[in-house]
């Protein structure tokens, strides 16, 4: 790529060209960067989130004890550590959608969610949901209807936010363990509805 160029270089290309300069340099451990990557996808991400919401959803006691207080349900299940001090759980239904942001910087509950994706930090998300979440809903594919009510949480230093998604329709039957990969991360920051398999 030139200098002032308009064209853009992939982000995985870009990663990878860091990745290789800073090995080259002895700045990093190829071996302890893939112990990280691998940390992040297994034991720390979304998957533990997709977790929790499936458990919510097979077991009455535990949605209500989640709702009641999330980070002690949350921690039951393991799934503590960076920015999971305190979670606060709210849940959707037909009639309340919850959506959360962080309008000071990024806050996020990384032992469920994982990594923030980078929408979430864009600062035109941030100030946008806050003033028009209907419009930020439907822009990013979820067209919600009129009377339904939008609730928009902003996370903190202080709390962060999980949202149950709602359960689809169709899915009584299904085990925990059919449920969670129906679960996604967006549907827990409340910009995606779960759908059926």
């Amino acid at each position: 790529m030139t200098t002032g160029s308009t064209e853009r270089v992939p982000p995985a290309l870009r990663t990878e060209a860091l990745e290789q300069l800073l090995t080259e340099r002895g700045l990093i451990d190829p071996n302890t960067m893939d112990r990280i990557i691998t940390a992040y996808e297994t034991n720390v991400g979304p998957l533990n989130g997709a977790k929790v919401v499936a458990k919510a959803w097979t077991e009455p006691e535990y949605r209500r004890w989640l709702l009641d207080d999330g980070t002690a349900a949350i921690r039951e299940l393991g799934y503590v550590g960076r920015q999971a001090e305190h979670i606060v759980v709210v849940e959707n239904t037909a009639a309340t959608h919850n959506v959360v942001v962080c309008t000071l910087c990024s806050c996020y509950p990384w032992s469920v969610l994982g990594l923030p994706p980078s929408w979430y930090k864009d600062p035109a998300y941030r100030a946008r949901m806050v003033r028009e979440p209907r419009r930020v809903l439907s822009e990013m594919g979820l067209d919600l209807a009129d009377d339904v009510r939008i609730t928009v949480h902003d996370s903190s230093s202080e709390v962060r936010w999980l949202v149950l998604p709602e359960r689809p329709a169709g899915t009584e039957e299904l085990t925990a363990e059919q449920l969670v990969p129906l679960v996604t991360r967006d549907a827990m920051v409340g910009v995606a509805k779960v759908k059926a398999p």
